[in-house]
């Protein structure tokens, strides 16, 4: 992706500074959600690597990797599997507890949403300390899927998260990266 792609997705990102507590800046991407010329940007960029390959379905974690993930399925032309908080999902599941920065949660997804073999892409708005993008890998390998690579909007390097991910053996693609928290 050119430089000038980067800083105009950059820039399409609100900072919402001393959110959700202070020292953190929260990332927004609702600002790059509606303009249309960087959500299509953004989804064409998620999309580009993945091209011409088959991938049986997105993996998308809730809430704005629904969004995201939903476009790059339909690009894809590849199904999506919604990745949820624990007791969202009507039917039977399968769960894994995950590490945030503030705490520990869990998550789950239809033990049917994906066969084994299978190959998946995780898609998020974000990568930070990689503790969701980690637990929603273990979850699908758990049901037999083949995690073939994950894709960000938006990474944080200086938490680590993206080299967290590579060491678990994903191969990770992000658009944009912002210094700090």
């Amino acid at each position: 992706m050119d430089k000038n792609m980067t800083s105009e997705l950059a820039a399409s990102i609100r900072s919402i500074h001393d959110y959700p507590k202070p020292g953190i800046i929260f990332r927004d991407i609702t600002t790059l959600l509606g303009n249309p010329r960087a959500f299509r940007r953004a989804v064409d960029e998620l999309v580009q690597p993945y091209a011409g390959t088959k991938i049986d379905k997105i993996a998308g974690m809730e809430a704005r990797g629904f969004i995201l993930g939903g476009a790059v399925a339909h690009q894809l032309s590849s199904g999506f599997v919604p990745i949820r908080k624990k007791g969202k999902l009507p039917h039977e599941t399968v769960r894994i507890a995950y590490s945030l920065e503030y705490g520990v949660d869990e998550m789950e997804m239809h033990r049917d949403a994906v066969q084994p073999g299978e190959k998946v892409i995780l898609v998020d708005d974000l990568i930070a300390t990689g503790g969701t993008a980690v637990g929603a890998t273990k979850l699908l390998r758990q049901i037999g899927a083949e995690v073939v690579g994950a894709c960000f909007v938006i990474d944080l390097p200086d938490l680590g998260g993206r080299k967290k991910l590579e060491e678990f053996g994903v191969v990770v693609h992000t658009l944009v990266e912002f210094s700090g928290h």
